[in-house]
């Protein structure tokens, strides 16, 4: 666990350590503090690796059966990364994350284009997985004939994006998300990639916050008007709002850190605190404490705090910008 919280649990299981984005709600709002406007707090260093400078090419494998909506909205999402859209913009979003370099002084990619996906509707790997199937599921696509996905080892993305019943090792208990890279003996070349289960019907309180409440928080819900009522969410499903947001964290992650040798905070590398994990829980300015910070509201009352293409809105969570030495959104106030 990091020193601001104790969101991020590293999962280990013999040498494999996925960095896991998860939440602990008994302690995540007795939190006071927050990285926003601080600096002294955070030591953030580059490690010297590689960050995904080049243009990126992602393949999503949809695990299981998928709702065609929710399937829409994901897609309009990484649409949006690379697209035009009114300010503030999912786009504008991710020119925070284009702030983080490499050793050549190359920034991360402006580009990140969907360049295949993969309906993996057999359940190939069963409906119960550990952490490491992510890497069996992803060589499964990568080799399924008649229409693979393409092995692309020089600039390839994976995103593995499990149904709602599709059971994954700790989601829910401990993680709703991870990134991290595969292993030549299972897939045959070193790719980063990343996992996130929709959360809507296991446990929409853990890993949708905060469109959903967790039942046993024995606090009542914040929100952005002080009051105790839940957030709706922008695309009409906590689910897949929430699955957004922790795709999000995932994605700057997964770019600034995607062999664990990058940009991260800590000593030990296989326990790093990443750009995100700096910023968890805070979507606008004033943040903290379980107070997601000022956000706004469409004219049903959805939350959201970025535009995308399609006239979607989203909720994603701030990053920790390297310029300004504190979590940034477009949204912000200042």
């Amino acid at each position: 666990m990091h020193k601001f919280s104790c969101y991020l649990l590293l999962l280990l299981s013999f040498l494999y350590f996925p960095l896991a984005l998860s939440w602990s709600q008994n302690t995540q709002f007795n939190q006071a503090e927050n990285y926003e406007g601080s600096s002294d707090l955070v030591n953030l260093e580059y490690h010297m690796g590689p960050v995904l400078a080049s243009p990126i090419n992602l393949y999503i494998i949809w695990y299981g059966h998928w709702n065609p909506t929710h399937q829409a909205t994901i897609r309009d999402f990484v649409y949006s990364l690379s697209s035009s859209a009114p300010y503030p913009s999912v786009a504008d979003w991710w020119k925070t994350v284009r702030l983080y370099t490499d050793q050549t002084g190359s920034n991360i990619t402006g580009s990140i284009s969907l360049s295949g996906e993969f309906y993996d509707l057999r359940y190939s790997h069963g409906v119960y997985l550990s952490r490491l199937s992510m890497q069996s599921i992803i060589k499964t696509a990568v080799t399924s004939y008649p229409r693979p996905l393409p092995l692309n080892p020089r600039n390839g993305l994976y995103l593995v994006l499990t149904s709602s019943d599709v059971q994954v090792e700790d989601f829910c208990r401990a993680v709703c998300g991870f990134h991290y890279f595969t292993f030549p003996t299972i897939v045959g070349v070193t790719v980063p990639y990343a996992w996130i289960g929709y959360s809507g019907t296991q446990c929409p309180g853990m890993c949708a916050y905060p469109f959903a409440w967790p039942k046993y928080s024995g606090k009542p819900p914040p929100s952005t008007n002080g009051g105790n009522d839940i957030m709706r969410a922008p695309n009409g499903d906590a689910g897949v709002d929430g699955m957004i947001s922790v795709m999000a964290h995932e994605l700057a992650e997964v770019s600034s850190n995607p062999l664990v040798n990058a940009w991260y905070a800590g000593d030990d590398p296989t326990a790093p605190t990443e750009i995100a994990d700096l910023c968890l829980g805070l979507y606008g300015s004033g943040g903290g404490g379980g107070y997601v910070g000022k956000v706004y509201k469409d004219s049903w009352g959805n939350g959201y705090n970025v535009n995308g293409v399609k006239g979607r809105k989203f909720l994603v969570q701030w990053v920790w910008n390297p310029v300004k030495r504190r979590c940034f959104g477009p949204n912000a106030m200042d």
